[in-house]
């Protein structure tokens, strides 16, 4: 399966809160400061709105990702990221089943998979999946609906039940991510740490600088 997916990208993976940042323009804004900060992916992930807003927002969200080669991810919909021509999806255990949206994505699309356990992450179709999203690592309140934290001894020990290329997610800020390198993910995934945030691009400069400081 050839893909245009590259681990790199996980480094800094932002998912976007259309709540936390304030609707629309928020998100695009937070966006452009995340991008100077040094992020290196970005979730469009909104789950209460409308697929034409999606699309909208999807669109502009591409234009601003695009010069700086940071792939664009859309959660769960698939024929959203195909109107917009995003670079990839990310699905949940409880979504598109992956052999689906691979079908509908072609091979040449980046696709994500939530696991959160040490049993689903070992599951993961190597063969059609490029990457997974394993948490919630630490205690989150950004999603109500999250599973139990995993913890980091857990989190390692996932890891090594499978090849998947893996970013972290659940509660993470700073004073995580180094640790979270250590474990041996690819990158960390943030939504609070950045969304929300007064500085955007301070914020998530500070998130890269740790992981690059934690080798």
């Amino acid at each position: 399966m050839k893909t245009r997916f590259r681990p790199s990208a996980l480094t800094l993976y932002l998912v976007l809160d259309p709540d936390l940042c304030g609707g629309a323009k928020g998100m695009l804004s937070t966006t452009a400061q995340a991008i100077q900060g040094g992020v290196t992916a970005v979730q469009l992930r909104a789950p209460h709105w409308k697929k034409r807003q999606l699309v909208d927002v999807g669109h502009a969200l591409f234009a601003l990702l695009a010069p700086h080669a940071i792939p664009l991810i859309v959660n769960d919909h698939v024929d959203v990221a195909l109107a917009i021509n995003a670079d990839g999806v990310h699905v949940g255990q409880d979504d598109l089943p992956v052999a689906a949206a691979r079908a509908l994505l072609g091979p040449h699309k980046i696709l994500g998979l939530s696991t959160t356990c040490i049993e689903e992450h070992a599951r993961v179709p190597l063969d059609l999946v490029d990457y997974a999203g394993l948490g919630p690592v630490f205690p989150t309140g950004s999603k109500p609906d999250a599973s139990a934290a995993l913890g980091l001894v857990a989190f390692t020990q996932a890891l090594k039940t499978s090849t998947i290329p893996c970013v972290a997610i659940g509660g993470i800020g700073l004073g995580r991510v180094a640790p979270i390198r250590a474990a041996g993910a690819q990158g960390v995934a943030v939504i609070s740490a950045i969304c929300g945030t007064q500085d955007a691009s301070y914020c998530a400069a500070q998130l890269r600088r740790e992981w690059e400081e934690g080798v």
